[in-house]
Parts: structure tokens; sequence; C-alpha cells
């Protein structure tokens, strides 16, 4: 039986969705469950297959994950007790962190992390970054516009320490499309990177090669901090709810589409004390002490969960946890039942079909009040076939335009060459 409990974790990005389910009884171990669009890899299941239900991700069985965090694209996990950080998927810019440019689809061992005891991975567009229990911070993959805060705008093909953290102990970071945050263990927020809309929080639409602190927060600490695409979401020790960047759809949960250029209160959400955040492309998600659900933002495929297409916040489940993927949302409710919205092209949603939902729906193979597991397939991977990787060479980039239809572009070796000048993909 496989039980989410208050410790299992479900994490959705972009087009695809992973979860770490806790197993009971009958299974021993925890197990990772993937499903969604799997055309780079990301899925871990030895193929470029989507999968429509919840998959086990055979690979990491018996490994012990801890977490697992999913990118544009790519996939990384943790395990504790192996003191090791896996990671595959899409390898363009180096955001595997293996030193090359190729693709991977299962899981592999990042040597530069080995033996470092990690409390938290975070991955952004097409970089990850990776925090150490004595709060040291190590990044790697794209940086062309410093999002690494190595204080250069080279990429990076394995994990390097951010030296201007020396002697600042990090708390959490936070990775959006090409701007990252970090919270540290005094309260004090920080922001690096691409910062056209506002986004680093700093009063102005430049970028930074190297973290800079915060400094507009009059003394509030804050607690946690989460990156949309182009907005970021923080959250004080008194559950007080701050956004910055861009609101060209309203995530930033302001009552207008005004961007912010450091961080503002939402004032309507002002007597509630949020307990978790997360954002998606452009749309954002809040869970407050009582579990009381809020989202707002960009809503064309439901994936604000409120039954409708329109932009406004509204309470849905009594949850315990929340995640957004690009265009569609997650949901754990105290029942231990997993709850999924939005955009379901790809099989994202994990109800076994293809199309977007605009209200919760509960996924059968991961709830108590489903199949609690006993229905999930698990990756049908030949160990024999000696290859679990493809190079760059070999692969094809596929896409979003500004209407959301998919562009094809040919791969490159992890320079710019093989990314549009302009930022429609993502807009």
């Amino acid at each position: 039986m496989i039980r989410v409990s208050n410790r299992g974790r479900v994490f959705g990005h972009f087009r695809f969705t992973v979860i770490v389910a806790f197993a009971g009884a009958i299974a021993a171990g925890n197990i990772v469950c993937s499903w969604g669009r799997g055309e780079d890899g990301q899925l871990g299941h030895g193929d470029a297959e989507d999968r429509l239900l919840p998959t086990r991700l055979s690979a990491l069985d018996g490994l012990d994950i801890l977490s697992v965090t999913c990118g544009a694209d790519h996939t990384t996990a943790y395990s504790l007790s192996r003191t090791e950080v896996y990671s595959w998927g899409w390898g363009d810019f180096g955001r595997l962190g293996h030193g090359d440019f190729s693709d991977l689809f299962t899981p592999q061992p990042i040597k530069a992390l080995h033996g470092l005891r990690i409390k938290q991975i975070a991955c952004g567009d097409s970089h990850c970054l990776a925090v150490t229990m004595e709060g040291e911070v190590q990044s790697w993959g794209r940086n062309q516009n410093g999002q690494l805060g190595l204080g250069t705008t080279e990429d990076s093909l394995v994990p390097q320490k951010i030296q201007a953290f020396q002697g600042i102990s990090i708390k959490m970071v936070a990775a959006g499309a090409e701007h990252t945050t970090a919270v540290s263990e005094d309260g004090a927020l920080y922001g690096w990177g691409w910062g056209q809309y506002g986004n680093l929080g700093l009063g102005d639409r430049n970028d930074r090669l190297v973290p800079q602190k915060v400094s507009t927060l009059s003394g509030e600490k804050m607690n946690m901090v989460a990156c949309g695409w182009r907005h970021t979401i923080s959250v004080s020790d008194a559950g007080e709810l701050y956004t910055y960047g861009w609101s060209k759809y309203g995530q930033l949960g302001h009552g207008n589409f005004e961007d912010h250029l450091v961080p503002h209160k939402v004032d309507a959400l002002a007597d509630s004390f949020i307990k978790q955040i997360s954002g998606g492309w452009r749309h954002t998600m809040a869970l407050t002490s009582g579990g009381k659900l809020y989202g707002w933002g960009w809503n064309k495929f439901g994936q604000v969960g409120i039954g409708d297409n329109t932009d406004h916040c509204s309470p849905v489940h009594k949850v315990i946890q929340v995640s957004c993927g690009w265009r569609h949302t997650l949901a754990i409710t105290e029942e231990r039942n997993v709850f999924s919205w939005g955009r379901g092209t790809n099989g994202q949603l994990g109800h076994g079909e293809s199309m977007d939902r605009i209200l919760p729906k509960i996924i059968e193979a991961l709830s108590f009040d489903g199949s609690s597991g006993q229905q999930i397939e698990s990756s049908k991977l030949d160990p024999l076939s000696g290859k679990s990787w493809v190079s760059p060479t070999e692969r094809y980039a596929i896409v979003p335009d500004e209407s959301g239809q998919t562009v094809h572009s040919e791969r490159g070796n992890g320079g710019d060459v093989s990314v549009p000048e302009t930022d429609l993909k993502r807009m």
C-alpha cells in the first residue's frame, strides 16, 4: 500500500510530475513515481515516452530517496543515506551537473556532490542549486544572466560553490527561469540573475551576477521563498505573504497587473498565516496554516483550480502540501489524497488521459481513498541495453511559443545558439 503521508512530497513542473511516496507494510522503503511528458528522458524510465498515469521509477528503488525536484525537462533526486544526488533528463547547458551536455534517460549520480549532506535542491529552467546542511550553496547549469551567482555569465557543467555566501548560512534557495533567490538562516532575502521585471526585489530591472541582499523589507525576517517563471514569492516569520516581479497575468495577487520591483505585501491574505507557497509559469498558490488553499494568476487551463478560467483566488480543499507546475497544480490533503488540475495535454495530471481539468481531481493510484498504489506500474527498463544517455546531436528541442504551441529547434552544445534570441518561448 502506498501511503502519501505528511512526509510525502509532490513536485510538478512544466509538463511532467514526480512524487515521492512513502511506502507502508507491503512495499519496504520509499518509491518514486513520475508521469507526464517524457520526451527528454525527464521521467527516468529509460525511454522518451509520455506517461498518462503515475509509473514507478524502478531505477531509484532501494536508494532511499528523500526528495525529488523538477526543472525544465530535467529532474534531480537526493538520497540522504547514500549522500548522493542523482539527475536525469535534458542535459543542455550542463544542467545535469555531469560535466557534459548529454541527455540521460535514467538517474545517474552527480560525482561532484558525492558525500555532501544536502538539505534542499532547487531547479530552474536550465540551472540547479543545492544547499548543504552546513548552509553552503552549490550551483550549476546555464548562467547567461548570472543565475548561478558565481560572478560570471559562463555556464558551469559541474556544481560550484557560491563564494559570495562565505560566512553566510543559507536556509533555502528558489530558482525561476533565469533568476535565483535565497533566504539565510537569519532571515535575510537575496536575489541574483535575470532581473528585467524586478523579480530580484532590488528596486530596479538590472541583472546581478552575484547574490545581493534585498534591503526594502524594513527589518522583516523572511522564512521561505519561491519563484515563478518571472516572479518571486516570499513569506515572513510572521506568516505574511510578499510578491514581486512580473504581473502581466495578475500572478502577484495585488489586484492589478503592474510589475513590482521590490517585495510587496499581498493585502488580500493579510489575515492569513501562510505556511507554504509555490510559483508556476504565470500562476501562484499559497497554503494557510488553517488548510485553505488560494490560487491566482493565469488560469487559461484551469490551473488555479476554482472551476473556471478567470484570475481570482478561492480556497479549494483542506490541504497539507501544494506544488505548481508550468500550467498545472498538485496538492495533498490531510486525508492523504493527491489531487491535480490544470493543463493535462501530456498526461501530467496522472488520470490516464490527456485532457485539461479546471477543478481538482483525485489521482486514484496515489490516494488513500483510491487504489493506494496497488495499480502503479514500474519502469520497463532493460538493464542490458547498455545506454542511459543520448548525445545532444541526436536530440531536438520542443519549446512553447507565445500561444503555447510547440516550436522545433536544433539542439546545441549548451550555447545560446539553440535558444531563440527573443524570449517568446517563455512569455
